[in-house]
């Protein structure tokens, strides 16, 4: 729990032309030799990402992304892979060689930043060879070269100034919910999809949120809630898996609140009401209708697998249409919706928050409605509205 993951890190993205000196600048803001340099183009194939502390700002993600400019097959490929970087970009830095400025391409990607809300700084480097009056064009531009550690120096001062003028209030499952005291039970159920040795994230992020806002916090297993809820005098919410949605609403009284980790998950990722109404689109599928999996993570499946095996099975009982899925993991998603009736995404807790607003919406510009692995086995379990409801208090 020390560590802070990659998805809840602030996403600060370095983007330019080829040779431009992005990798140059990304290895002096890390203060380490993480990616090879070389005045050869095309020498980053890939994004890079390195987690680190930004202080006094806190943790960021920084990510060193392949040139712009390169037409060539493989480049194509490797520009495609940077457009995918602005998805979860939270802040920009756009860099320029001094010595080689190329104002369209510059004015091409602010476009691409103003669409996608995305702020951003243009740096210069190797101003050392030269800056000319780009100064004066540019006055809002920081100028700096690697050889001059006064000049990234000013550059980490400037990125934290403009990073504090964007950073919101910290993100949080529970504190806005319920109040410092509150007595919380956590339903955490054993099976072949939990991991040996641990908990899954949003059960650990869940866990720290209710430690860091002062609330006590009861961890059981689905086969030990009702004991527990019989032995505590006050409960004021269950969070469950929500792949045991219907055995714990069963067990629950009424009169307690009950919701899910993926809920949870997704109200600090994205726009839960958006997700709760896309819930209405299962009335109108038919048989055939085509439905998007979107999973944020990579992992194994197996034949309790919630995305790939229950879920399908359930929404397909409960409406009584055979239903065609497609599945898209990690960073990908269609650029094209139209084949889709549906999206349901997972909880999200390995994309960050910007990622996840993005996807809600294209979707929403291409008429598609997405709803969230959590409402959906709310849905077919008959418990939409409990589910829902500490969210809408």
């Amino acid at each position: 729990m020390e560590k802070t993951p990659l998805a809840f890190r602030t996403h600060v993205s370095i983007f330019g032309n080829t040779n431009a000196g992005k990798s140059s600048l990304f290895n002096k803001l890390i203060g380490q030799d993480m990616v090879i340099v070389s005045p050869e183009k095309g020498t980053t194939t890939d994004p890079v990402t390195k987690a680190m502390e930004l202080l006094p700002y806190g943790p960021i993600a920084l990510t060193d992304t392949a040139g712009l400019s390169d037409y060539s097959n493989i480049g194509e490929k490797r520009m495609a892979k940077t457009e995918k970087t602005l998805e979860k970009t939270d802040f920009a830095i756009y860099a320029a060689a001094a010595d080689d400025f190329d104002a369209a391409a510059y004015e091409d990607m602010k476009k691409q930043f103003d669409k996608k809300h995305i702020p951003y700084l243009l740096v210069f480097t190797k101003s050392d060879l030269g800056t000319g009056d780009l100064s004066v064009k540019y006055p809002e531009a920081v100028f700096i070269s690697v050889n001059d550690d006064a000049s990234i120096d000013n550059l980490r001062s400037v990125l934290l100034e403009k990073l504090s003028q964007i950073k919101s209030e910290d993100a949080t499952m529970i504190g806005n919910l319920l109040p410092e005291g509150s007595t919380i039970i956590m339903v955490v159920p054993i099976d072949s999809e939990a991991p040996k040795g641990r908990i899954i994230l949003p059960q650990v992020q869940f866990l720290r949120d209710c430690l860091d806002h002062g609330m006590k916090t009861i961890v059981v297993r689905d086969t030990e809630l009702e004991e527990t809820l019989k032995e505590q005098k006050k409960v004021d919410l269950v969070v469950t898996d929500s792949q045991a949605f219907k055995f714990v609403s069963q067990v629950v009284p009424e009169n307690i609140p009950l919701t899910s980790f993926s809920m949870m998950m997704a109200s600090i990722k994205g726009d839960l009401k958006k997700l709760i109404a896309g819930i209405d689109a299962i009335k109108n599928l038919k048989d055939g209708s085509k439905i998007l999996m979107a999973e944020a993570c990579t992992h194994n499946s197996s034949h309790e697998d919630i995305g790939r095996v229950k879920i399908p099975k359930l929404l397909q009982k409960f409406i009584g249409k055979r239903l065609e899925f497609e599945y898209y993991v990690h960073q990908d998603f269609p650029k094209d919706l139209s084949a889709y009736d549906l999206v349901i995404h997972c909880g999200g807790c390995m994309i960050n928050s910007r990622s996840m607003n993005n996807r809600i919406e294209f979707c929403e510009e291409n008429n598609v409605p997405i709803t969230n692995y959590g409402v959906v086995l709310a849905c077919v379990n008959g418990i939409r509205d409990r589910s829902t409801e500490i969210f809408r208090k």
